[in-house]
């Protein structure tokens, strides 16, 4: 059984940073895909990033290219999600979650098969 624990999130102001742990225990599939999604109050679940953990191509929404940055620490089961200059529209909650993903490029939807609990990351002056 998997398990994804997410830990980090916060109070932060615009422009702050907040780094968004993932850690994941028992068995991930092979190959994997881990992803970070998020989802505000009143809207739709959206996909933000993603890590493929063979070889750690990454993949990115177009509202966070440049702002935030998807790793992977294999000695510490652990995917990160390092969000730098955050907007108020950033607010939301945010989970990881884990797939098989045996194919070329990164899944486009949410059809994960493990997910975390969430951490709440809140932005606001």
């Amino acid at each position: 059984q998997v398990q994804l624990v997410e830990s980090g999130g916060g109070l932060v102001q615009p422009g702050g940073s907040l780094r968004l742990s993932c850690a994941a225990s028992g068995s991930l599939p092979d190959p994997y895909v881990i992803g970070w999604f998020r989802q505000a109050p009143g809207k739709k679940r959206e996909r933000i990033a993603c890590i493929r953990g063979n070889d750690g191509i990454v993949d990115y929404t177009d509202s966070v290219k440049g702002r935030f940055t998807i790793s992977e620490d294999h000695a510490k089961n652990t995917v990160y999600l390092q969000m730098d200059g955050l907007k108020s529209e950033d607010t939301a909650i945010y989970y990881c979650a884990a797939r098989w993903w045996g194919i070329i490029g990164v899944p486009l939807d949410d059809d994960y098969d493990y997910w975390g609990q969430g951490t709440q990351v809140t932005v606001t002056a």
